[in-house]
């Protein structure tokens, strides 16, 4: 297939630390080269305002809708289901990927998350891919985004004749920037020609020099690109332009960082990182990211108490909202990280995980369990029958995240 291309970001400058950035573009935007650094960025729309104003119903005549008009007119089509179901990403093993079919069917799913392992054929992978896709469009007229994560070292779904080992992000940050990104470009390249259109990386947490062997989550599996924020943002939007100019979706995580916690949120509640303000030079990642055009951001669900004395990340409207979207100025898609089999999250029962991610500011639940799909649904629909700021958030969300496949050339409107 013909990778798609992925827009790039307007830049702003938020603080003297952070920077700002949003995504945007056409919706048949073809591939082209990844930029350089010097390279002139085209400005695109500004942020939109931090409220969540409900999308106009489907126009119903004139000309086909493009751009905006094509993004409201499809979640003016969907109901509130299908609506919530745009805000699922359900995991399913990539040693059986059409397992999520029914899961597809039933809850209209915005995305899908290849779990686990696999050596299999690029051409056997994009069968299974064909086969979900059908389903989803069948469902909702509306392809899924298809995740899995490919960071490299010892985080790499896909391996094999077709997907060549990767080496660490600590490896890949010893790399020049020609080099890193003509090998992500390749690798990106890969993934696109299987279907797959998103992947949960790079990785732009920050680990400091001499604590790897104490951060189990990132520096004990050589996650990080590297020891300071600036060489780490330098890797980061050098690997997020090439990917995205090879037509895969481009998640940073974890943000606002998990560099400098001491056990990791899979397994444990006690994930805290004490130093982390608004002003973190450790969020300078991100900020190059989404200055790099970025399509998403993946949240932790580590505390951060000078941010946020009361809740884990996911579920922090300082985090999500007031520092994500209106501090940096993000405008793709916020997604969690995994809500389901995670530790961090487990005292919530399973759907109020999704409802406090998405009343924070959230847009895509990530969950690996297929079994939460039912429960997390259920409870976002409930929320949004039960109050109108709530039912309003949840179309702000499926907005965001139909905008992202309008943007990446996967969905387009006819008349």
């Amino acid at each position: 297939m013909t990778p798609r291309a992925f827009p790039v970001a307007a830049v702003a400058v938020v603080s003297a630390a952070v920077l700002a950035g949003c995504s945007g573009g056409s919706p048949t935007a073809a591939p082209s080269p990844a930029p350089s650094r010097s390279a002139s960025v085209a400005p695109s729309a500004p942020p939109a305002p931090s409220g969540t104003p409900t999308i106009p119903p489907t126009p119903t005549a004139g000309p086909a809708p493009t751009g905006e008009a094509c993004v409201a007119a499809t979640v003016g089509d969907l109901d509130l289901p299908g609506r919530v179901g745009q805000l699922l990403m359900i995991g399913t093993p990539i040693a059986d990927p059409t397992a999520i079919v029914p899961t597809v069917r039933r809850y209209r799913l915005g995305a899908v998350f290849l779990a686990g392992r696999s050596a299999q054929s690029a051409a056997s992978l994009r069968r299974d891919i064909q086969a979900i896709q059908r389903a989803a469009r069948d469902a909702t007229g509306m392809p899924v985004e298809v995740a899995l994560d490919q960071e490299g070292g010892l985080v790499q779904t896909m391996s094999g004749g077709d997907f060549p080992r990767i080496p660490s992000a600590v490896q890949q940050g010893r790399w020049t920037d020609a080099t890193l990104s003509a090998r992500t470009t390749d690798w990106a390249r890969r993934l696109a020609d299987a279907g797959v259109t998103m992947n949960l990386a790079p990785v732009a947490d920050t680990v400091p020099a001499g604590t790897a062997g104490s951060n189990p989550p990132i520096g004990a599996l050589d996650r990080q690109y590297g020891s300071t924020p600036d060489a780490v943002a330098r890797d980061v939007a050098t690997v997020v332009r090439a990917a995205q100019s090879a037509g895969v979706m481009t998640t940073l995580k974890h943000f606002p960082g998990l560099g400098r916690v001491r056990v990791n949120t899979d397994t444990s509640t006690r994930a805290v990182d004490s130093t982390a303000t608004v002003d973190d030079p450790y969020l300078r990642p991100f900020a190059a990211g989404i200055q790099a055009g970025t399509g998403a951001v993946m949240v932790s669900s580590a505390r951060y108490p000078k941010l946020d004395r009361t809740t884990i990340a996911a579920f922090s409207s300082p985090i999500v909202t007031g520092l994500l979207r209106e501090r940096l100025g993000f405008t793709g898609i916020i997604v969690s990280d995994d809500l389901g089999a995670a530790a961090a999250a487990g005292s919530v029962p399973v759907g109020q995980r999704a409802v406090r991610f998405v009343r924070a500011g959230g847009d895509l639940v990530l969950t690996v369990r297929p079994s939460d799909a039912g429960p997390m649904a259920g409870a976002l629909v409930a929320a949004a029958k039960a109050s109108p700021a709530f039912a309003a958030r949840v179309t702000a969300a499926a907005g965001n995240v139909v905008r992202a496949k309008v943007d990446a050339g996967l969905l387009t409107c006819s008349p």
